[in-house]
């Protein structure tokens, strides 16, 4: 992870000054770094020694962090890992077109990693842009919003998540049955992964998320909680407080009583513990498809980063 943070900062290096200051601007402030790890981990399933893992690791990030200069700006997110959004330092055009270039220093570096991974990165970030567009524009008429909204997660999320542990095992050297059980397990975990940070959204406070709670439904961003609620009012099985929550959902939460309230209420519904138990199932079905990995730490890694997930979400 040293030699990934290492070769990340120069990726993001430009000798132009706004476009340094801005591009580092969200990689300073730090992350989990989870794609990049799930690609060292699955490198591991090899020899693990591979120069190309680095590379590997630094694509899927810099994938990453290019996704979010433009998530920020749609979902106006004043807040990104505990420090102001790039659009908000510097307006939307720069956060975009930062994106952009982080975009085409990803597709510059992944190049050298040969055709096979320029594909493979070329359709996952197809997916991306997929499950954006999905999420904006919402599901057709007829269509079920909440599996609708799982697609995306797929889409959006777990397609980078999937390829990160992908490309770790090609690039470590591994049988093609590990590469599409890395691939599988990686993209079960980006659904857990999201559902729970749709709990922590509500549930949990800025310090502990980076993020101002509540800012998905300030935003009117579909997430899980509020999607099942819906669901249990459209079926006519909600209550009047259900309906009259779903009504304060609709309307203007730009204020910041209206918008805890709502917060305050949906942390004590039971909405919020059926995501919690859905994306526990996620993180567990995830675990389920690491059956033909060996043992050894590594399957034990990533059976354990399952278990952290569905305890995130607890």
């Amino acid at each position: 992870m040293a030699l990934v943070d290492a070769a990340l900062d120069e990726a993001v290096a430009s000798a132009d000054t706004l476009a340094d200051d801005a591009s580092r601007h969200l990689v300073a402030a730090g992350g989990k770094r989870f794609r990049p790890l799930l690609t060292l981990l699955a490198g591991e399933l090899g020899d693990g020694a591979r120069p190309e893992l680095v590379d590997a690791a630094v694509v899927v990030e810099l994938t990453q962090v290019a996704s979010l200069y433009h998530d920020d700006v749609m979902d106006s997110a004043p807040l990104r890992r505990g420090a102001p959004s790039a659009h908000m330092v510097w307006g939307n055009s720069v956060a975009i077109l930062v994106g952009d270039l982080l975009f085409a220093r990803a597709s510059a570096l992944v190049a050298g990693l040969g055709p096979e991974a320029v594909v493979l990165q070329s359709r996952t970030f197809e997916r991306m842009c997929l499950g954006q567009l999905h999420e904006t524009v919402g599901p057709r008429d007829g269509e079920d919003p909440v599996e609708h909204y799982l697609q995306v997660l797929s889409d959006k999320t777990a397609s980078l998540l999937a390829t990160s542990a992908r490309l770790g095992a090609m690039f470590g050297g591994c049988r093609s049955e590990v590469v599409d059980a890395v691939g599988a397990y990686g993209e079960k975990v980006g659904v857990a992964f999201q559902l729970a940070d749709d709990v922590l959204d509500i549930a949990s406070s800025g310090d502990e998320s980076g993020k101002t709670p509540g800012t998905d439904l300030r935003e009117h961003v579909p997430t899980m909680p509020v999607l099942l609620l819906r669901q249990r009012v459209a079926r006519g099985e909600g209550t009047a407080a259900d309906v009259a929550l779903v009504e304060r959902l609709d309307g203007d939460l730009s204020g910041d009583g209206a918008l805890a309230a709502v917060v305050a209420d949906l942390r004590a519904h039971e909405v919020l513990g059926e995501t919690r138990e859905l994306a526990g199932r996620w993180a567990r079905e995830a675990a389920a498809e690491l059956a033909p990995l060996p043992d050894g730490p590594v399957k034990q890694a990533f059976g354990d980063l399952a278990e952290a997930l569905a305890d995130r979400a607890a």
